[in-house]
């Protein structure tokens, strides 16, 4: 096993904060369990760019059973696309790191338009440490799908059981390691370290 691929949210940048989250309930006006069923139960389409943001947040309303106006729409837009900024330095410093040592890197990230586009323009320096860049919205699948995967192991010309796959969701472990991949449930950069030394890849 020779080559990584990364999953971003939740494990090279980072997730939503208790703030960003409040806010975008706030903005709705719904409840939060209705809101969040609706915003994840749509989300699926819209990393597969199937959809830009105006439409996305439009679906969201009719799944909760109401309708944003246009000003809700960009203000729910902007929440969005803020709440999915940062990225996480230790873990961009370890990716170098396995960059440096000539490991071979690839990312598959569930990834809509608008967040694609914050990332290409203000963290392309993380972007750039993947020769291999599968961002769901740009290759048209989302992970679980199988195609997702398929399009990350083409790129990255090597057999399915030389990659370890590093995400933090297990659904989509799972899926991978279905694929003949090897998984690891991402839940620190410390494990992260430990499962990469006992599989033999190493950094600068």
């Amino acid at each position: 096993m020779d080559t990584v691929l990364f999953d971003m949210f939740g494990v090279i940048a980072r997730t939503q904060s208790a703030e960003s989250r409040a806010a975008l309930e706030r903005t709705s006006g719904l409840a939060p369990e209705v809101f969040w069923g609706s915003y994840w139960g749509e989300r699926q389409a819209y990393d597969r760019g199937d959809m830009y943001g105006p439409a996305y947040w439009r679906a969201v309303g009719r799944g909760a059973g109401t309708q944003f106006d246009d000003r809700a729409v960009a203000e729910l837009v902007e929440l969005d696309l803020a709440s999915w900024s940062r990225v996480d330095e230790e873990m961009v410093s370890l990716v170098r790191g396995l960059s440096q040592a000539g490991v071979r890197l690839g990312l598959l990230s569930n990834i809509p338009f608008e967040i694609a586009d914050l990332f290409e323009t203000e963290h392309a320096r993380v972007l750039d440490l993947f020769p291999v860049l599968g961002l769901s919205c740009r290759i048209g699948h989302a992970k679980p799908e199988a195609e997702a995967f398929g399009w990350c192991l083409e790129g990255l010309d090597v057999e399915p059981g030389r990659v370890l796959f590093v995400d933090d969701s297990e659904r989509n472990v799972a899926a991978a390691r279905e694929l003949g991949l090897g998984g690891h449930h991402f839940t620190s950069a410390e494990g992260l370290r430990k499962e990469l030394s006992e599989r033999g890849i190493t950094a600068d």
